[in-house]
């Protein structure tokens, strides 16, 4: 069995043949498809009406129950982004405006600094979400693998049924290591959808020797009284190294805001003390425009996040070395069906994303025949009941071949 390596400074980081790994006498186009991050300037220049994207859920709902597990739902291409779950979890860490929010997470000198600065950067992976579009469900084995100044992002899909991800990403300069496994669990509850994200997420900075744990908030899809889509709950942030933890509520709409079409993403929340309670400061705003906090000491309010900054004007990642992407990459698995998207051929998207299916489930059926199980390539997964673990099995993530290029020559410089 032959392996591809990628040299990341003093390591080898090796990538062994996995199912998607195509046969060197196969004459199969290699290409990727690569689309813009959804940022806040494309949520007024939608194509798609609310009203006719609506009519078309309604329709593919209608004979679905109430509590019904959507987690196997297929949608037609119609309604598919033109980019898998995993790109849009990657684009959450890689995608950005100049600022480098997760390298500041470890230049602050001060630890109330450093947790201000971990919240800025957690909200800043509250997107927009386009309704009435979503992504394609990663097939097994997946991965997507991206650099951006000196962030570097590996994720793979580590299970299919129920789909789970498993995320590593690495800032070079400030050795800062974050960690994801996850999965969401969708319900139809009648009037909405709701997604809840299990799993866990954990933020190192290796420097500091502090380890902050967070979770993410739910995503809730609205039907009525005006189709949208945004996040949901409660999202806490605890470092047990400084006794700080932060915790943050996204606060619906009400009723009547959201049948006159307000976007009020409004975030409440509160500083604390974790032994004693002791609240430190007060956070207020919008994830959609700018979060600050208020020192309930001296009166000072400060801004923490500003989202015009820092998700707005987002770019693509490019192409650096083609040889170098892996065949499991999901730019390259999804590619003839991102096409078929872009360019409103649904029968050739269609066709294009039942062989991507078929692949799958044939996959499935030699493994069964073979009694083989799968095995992630690049992270050490355990099953516990219905919680998931994943350990990277490389303590850092490499440069990528795909990068995002422009958007950090500030920081690079």
């Amino acid at each position: 069995m032959r392996k591809r390596s990628f040299v990341s400074k003093s390591q080898k980081y090796h990538f062994p043949s996995t199912t998607f790994q195509m046969a060197e006498e196969q004459e199969i186009r290699r290409h990727v498809v690569l689309t813009k991050p959804y940022s806040l300037e494309d949520e007024k220049d939608s194509e798609h009406t609310a009203a006719n994207v609506i009519r078309r859920i309604l329709s593919l709902l209608k004979n679905v129950r109430p509590g019904s597990d959507l987690t196997n739902f297929q949608l037609p291409p119609q309604l598919n982004l033109p980019k898998s779950q995993l790109q849009c979890y990657g684009e959450m860490i890689y995608s950005f405006g100049g600022h480098d929010l997760l390298g500041e997470c470890s230049r602050r000198d001060l630890p109330i600094e450093r947790l201000k600065s971990v919240v800025a950067w957690n909200i800043s992976k509250l997107r927009p979400v386009l309704f009435g579009q979503a992504p394609y469900n990663p097939v097994l084995g997946e991965t997507h693998h991206v650099s951006s100044g000196h962030i570097n992002v590996l994720i793979e899909q580590v299970s299919h049924h129920p789909p789970v991800s498993a995320l590593q990403a690495t800032h070079e300069e400030e050795n800062i290591d974050v960690m994801w496994v996850q999965h969401f669990i969708p319900k139809f509850r009648g009037a909405y959808v709701e997604l809840e994200v299990k799993g866990k997420r954990v933020m190192k900075l290796q420097s500091r020797k502090e380890t902050y744990d967070m979770n993410q908030p739910r995503l809730v899809i609205r039907l009525v009284p005006v189709p949208r889509a945004d996040w949901a709950g409660k999202m806490k942030i605890k470092c047990p190294e400084t006794d700080l933890e932060a915790e943050l509520h996204l606060v619906s709409d009400s009723f009547i805001e959201r049948f006159r079409g307000n976007n009020n993403r409004a975030v409440k929340g509160k500083i604390s003390e974790s032994s004693s309670g002791s609240k430190l400061y007060d956070i207020f705003g919008n994830w959609d425009r700018t979060i600050s906090a208020k020192n309930l000491k001296t009166g000072e309010v400060e801004v923490l996040y500003n989202a015009n900054e820092s998700i707005s004007g987002l770019k693509p990642p490019t192409v650096k070395n083609l040889k170098e992407v892996m065949e499991s990459e999901s730019a390259m698995v999804w590619s003839e069906v991102s096409e078929g998207i872009l360019n409103k051929d649904w029968e050739r998207a269609r066709e294009a994303k039942k062989a991507v299916e078929e692949k799958q489930r044939k996959s499935l059926k030699q493994r069964e025949v073979s009694g083989e199980s799968w095995v992630p390539q690049h992270f050490s997964v355990v099953k516990n009941g219905k919680d998931w673990d994943c350990t990277p099995l490389q303590p850092t993530v490499p440069r990528a071949p795909l990068v995002i290029t422009e958007a950090h020559e500030d920081i690079m410089n």
